[in-house]
């Protein structure tokens, strides 16, 4: 790593959405660093052809990471867990390595037990997720202003955060369009289990249940308008993007489903009241708060 803590070379692992995006973003915003990409073959090439990386790697990971001085983690978290022995094992000296993965506790317990096996030569881990994405994965959907006006957690106290490549990483970021945001892994957890995981899983909820309700005339779907398509936008997400997720964030999530079934039956319950308008102004209220963060 040079003097200043700034990087010369990335290496991106998973070049889909995320990844893609954050390839484009290097190359429309921090040009001097060199971006090299690893992922399945058809899924590289397409990063390669869209200009999200200049070079392509596919199978073996040690060619792929030799010489970066910054790996990006793009993977899904199942992937990650697996793969982070053999990419600490790889990474060059010095190196910064930083995940985009949903979730940070198991992660974080994953590293620890890694590098209490291989400490590294001077790697750095600096987990990391960006609070921005689309219903649609894949390359073909990444964007270079992904990440632009958008949180990105930054996982880490005290030295961590203090240490002159995390510092470069953060400023790198803001140089991106990301505003960083320091919090600890726990305190992430629970935050995204109430405002990203819960609505995904509401969404899915609504359009599971309207499924389930659509009669031989196509009734009541026939008469949907933009309100349902808003609402619904999330449940576009694949399953596979979102098992890993739930999975290592079930008890925050589960948690969070058993108070908003409580507040849904007790909007039930207000159905026949005016009761109902300090929910609605409640609501009014944090949907204006989340416009002017824009």
């Amino acid at each position: 790593m040079p003097p200043a803590a700034t990087f010369r070379s990335a290496t991106i692992l998973g070049t889909g959405l995320i990844g893609g995006s954050f390839g484009l973003a290097l190359r429309k915003y921090a040009p001097e660093i060199r971006v090299a990409g690893w992922d399945r073959e058809a899924a590289v090439r397409a990063a390669l052809a869209r200009g999200a990386v200049q070079q392509a790697f596919s199978g073996e990971l040690a060619p792929a990471l030799a010489g970066s001085d910054l790996i990006y983690i793009a993977l899904p978290i199942g992937v990650t867990l697996d793969l982070l022995p053999e990419i600490v094992r790889h990474a060059s000296p010095g190196a910064l390595l930083t995940d985009a993965c949903s979730t940070k506790m198991r992660i974080c317990q994953r590293a620890t037990e890694v590098f209490a096996a291989n400490p590294g030569d001077g790697l750095l881990l600096l987990p990391g997720h960006p609070m921005a994405g689309k219903e649609l994965s894949g390359v073909a959907h990444a964007d270079a202003d992904l990440f632009h006006e958008a949180t990105y957690a930054l996982i880490g106290e005290g030295e961590l955060r203090d240490a002159p490549r995390a510092r470069a990483f953060a400023a790198l970021l803001a140089r991106l369009g990301a505003r960083p945001l320091w919090i600890g892994a726990q305190k992430h957890d629970w935050a995204v289990g109430m405002v990203s995981h819960l609505p995904q899983l509401a969404a899915v909820a609504l359009g599971s249940f309207l499924h389930g309700q659509i009669d031989e005339t196509g009734l009541p779907i026939t008469l949907a308008g933009s309100g349902l398509r808003d609402s619904l936008r999330l449940a576009g997400s694949p399953y596979s993007t979102w098992r890993d997720i739930l999975l290592t964030n079930r008890e925050f999530l589960s948690a969070a489903l058993a108070v908003y079934a409580r507040h849904i039956e007790d909007l039930r319950e207000k159905l026949s009241s005016r009761e109902l308008e300090a929910d609605f102004d409640a609501a009014n209220d944090l949907y204006k708060l989340l416009r002017d963060l824009k």
